[in-house]
């Protein structure tokens, strides 16, 4: 069990939430899908788009993941790492707040790599680090039910974890945003976007502080109740 009432359940829900809040998120590409689908008067090019968005996506959070699927393999660390990320996500989402600007290397990359732009996107706007906490509390379930297993078994398992937690969450990513470019698509048509969006990078760099706020908070009670 882990404390504070954050059981397997919720951290699941929590990787399912995320990506259903950057599908909605237009940053995350899906007026692109809509525009591809737009330009060829095909549907099957919308779907063919988010599929490629979905792919960097994918890949991008397990690319931010898997160093430190690695790292929890170190047990004896386990708790520094845990608070480590949960810092580099706060500071994180500070650099966000005061540096409103996106990359200048992501206006470089052709829109018709979406697989190659949606994983810069992904990484830019940090959408892997919320996961890392979120992870890290997956694993260590898993290794205290396990706690027992030889280092390469659980190395495996993480790797393995790691690779869930990136597809659930660019499956839920999918979903939402899939759902939204296809009304557009089909029904609402562009105006409904200029109209009727906001922006919510603010929204997302709140996130993530409050994302490693509550890692940090679980952490410390954690920490206080073995001691």
């Amino acid at each position: 069990m882990i404390g504070s009432g954050w059981s397997q359940t919720g951290l699941w829900l929590a990787v399912l939430a995320s990506g259903l809040y950057h599908g909605i998120n237009p940053a995350m590409g899906w007026p692109l899908a809509v525009s591809n689908g737009l330009m060829q008067k095909r549907a099957r090019a919308l779907l063919g788009a988010l599929a490629f968005l979905a792919a960097g996506h994918v890949l991008a959070m397990f690319a931010v993941i898997l160093p430190f699927a690695v790292l929890a393999v170190v047990l004896t660390w386990q708790r520094q790492i845990q608070i480590g990320a949960a810092l580099l996500v706060i500071g994180f989402g500070i650099f966000l707040l005061i540096r409103k600007r996106h990359p200048r290397l992501l206006a470089r990359i052709p829109p018709a790599r979406l697989a190659l732009w949606s994983f810069a996107v992904a990484i830019a706007h940090g959408a892997g680090l919320m996961l890392v906490p979120i992870y890290l509390g997956l694993c260590r379930a898993y290794a205290m039910d396990r706690g027992h297993q030889a280092a390469q078994t659980l190395i495996g398992a993480n790797l393995g974890m790691a690779l869930l937690v990136a597809c659930v969450h660019a499956a839920a990513m999918l979903a939402a945003g899939g759902t939204l470019a296809w009304l557009v698509y089909r029904y609402l048509g562009l105006r409904f976007v200029s109209r009727s969006w906001f922006n919510l990078d603010a929204v997302w760099a709140v996130s993530l502080i409050v994302v490693g706020g509550v890692s940090l908070a679980v952490n410390a009670t954690a920490t206080g109740g073995a001691s």
